[in-house]
């Protein structure tokens, strides 16, 4: 074999560099920093320039309100005992009937009455008063499957049993109704809402960027805080 020809034999090229392999891939390792200062100028802006241009405090307390009509703020366990009477033929047949009948009783908040009236905004002291409508109290929830009766009587008809379970019913509901409307219930009911009203004002404003608020909250006849 000729060795001339050997050497005028075209070689072959070396590879050239992989630019394009490697340029994608700087670029891939360069997006989470992109993001990342992305991601901090957003944060900036959110605490720097949004607290200039946050809505209205009011505005964002009564949509909290809006979400529930009516809010239960207390339930009293109550177990009237009550006692009725029957008498027939003439009197010459008496029966009585003593029951003991456990009752629930709720204390309730009608939260559409709440509009912007109700509302004060003191935004130096960051502090929201709420003035709150009277508390409803409902109907007793007897339970009269846990009813515990006692009854006299020779001999009791079934007119008169039916009489007697209705008018014990009715004076356990007048009874319940009126032990659940004594101050001390009352007022363990007021502080249960006036907790309430407290969380569930203070959380939305502060998600919607209001920092740490103060939620005063009062009665109707209460004396405004000073």
């Amino acid at each position: 074999m000729d060795d001339s020809r050997l050497s005028e034999a075209p070689t072959t090229a070396p590879p050239l560099p992989e630019v394009r392999r490697e340029h994608p891939v700087a670029r891939t390792s360069a997006l989470p920093w992109l993001l990342f200062l992305l991601t901090l100028a957003a944060l900036a802006w959110f605490w720097f320039l949004k607290p200039e241009k946050l809505g209205d405090p009011l505005a964002t307390s009564l949509v909290a309100f809006e979400k529930q009509n009516r809010l239960t703020v207390f339930s009293a366990q109550l177990a009237p005992v009550v006692a009725s009477d029957d008498a027939r033929f003439l009197g010459l047949v008496k029966s009585k009937q003593v029951a003991v009948i456990p009752a629930r009783v709720d204390y309730t908040i009608d939260l559409s009455a709440m509009n912007r009236d109700r509302l004060a905004w003191n935004e130096a002291a960051k502090t929201l008063d709420v003035l709150l409508p009277p508390l409803v109290l409902s109907r007793p929830n007897l339970d009269e499957a846990r009813a515990q009766y006692l009854r006299e009587g020779v001999f009791i008809t079934r007119e008169a049993q039916d009489k007697l379970n209705r008018n014990t019913t009715l004076l356990a509901e007048q009874q319940a109704t009126k032990n659940a409307a004594n101050p001390v219930l009352m007022g363990l009911a007021r502080s249960a809402a006036k907790d309430a009203i407290r969380q569930n004002l203070a959380i939305p404003l502060q998600v919607a960027g209001y920092g740490d608020v103060t939620v005063r909250v009062r009665f109707d006849g209460e004396p405004a805080p000073q």
